[in-house]
């Protein structure tokens, strides 16, 4: 089984939307449809925000993840958050995250992305795992912080 990487377009909403759901469903967030409808088609119109990639054969995806970008002074320029990655429970434990997020920063790298973030629930250690291995590193010094507008 392959990661293969796919940049997400407007025809693939009706497979990603199910996923999005089963994500939000696992790890505890209470989206609508219309909020996750609203987070996911503007990034497969293009919005420069944000890219969505299906994991795996765009025919039967495996998984999605999604960056979204902003801008760092203190990183030199444009840097990304991975706003959420997913893979179907079915193939997990197989290497395929490792393999997206060992692939994917050398793409964005080269297309100029300074820096790459991501959030991790601090008790979930098999993601913190994962995440270290792929050569995220924690900034202790630092707490992601947020206010609903």
């Amino acid at each position: 089984m392959s990661a293969a990487l796919h940049l997400a377009r407007p025809e693939d909403q009706e497979k990603l939307l199910p996923m999005v759901a089963a994500f939000h469903a696992e790890a505890g967030l209470d989206t609508s449809p219309a909020q996750r409808e609203a987070g996911i088609v503007p990034l497969l119109a293009g919005m420069p925000y944000g890219a969505v990639y299906i994991i795996g054969p765009t025919r039967a995806p495996i998984g999605y993840i999604v960056v979204t970008f902003g801008w760092s002074v203190e990183f030199g320029g444009m840097d990304g958050f991975v706003d959420e990655i997913y893979i179907r429970p079915a193939v997990r434990g197989r290497g395929l995250a490792t393999e997206v997020l060992i692939e994917l920063p050398k793409t964005l790298g080269a297309a100029g992305v300074k820096a790459l973030h991501l959030e991790v629930d601090r008790e979930n250690q098999e993601a913190t795992k994962l995440y270290q291995r792929t050569r995220f590193e924690p900034r202790d010094q630092y707490m992601l912080m947020t206010k609903i507008l």
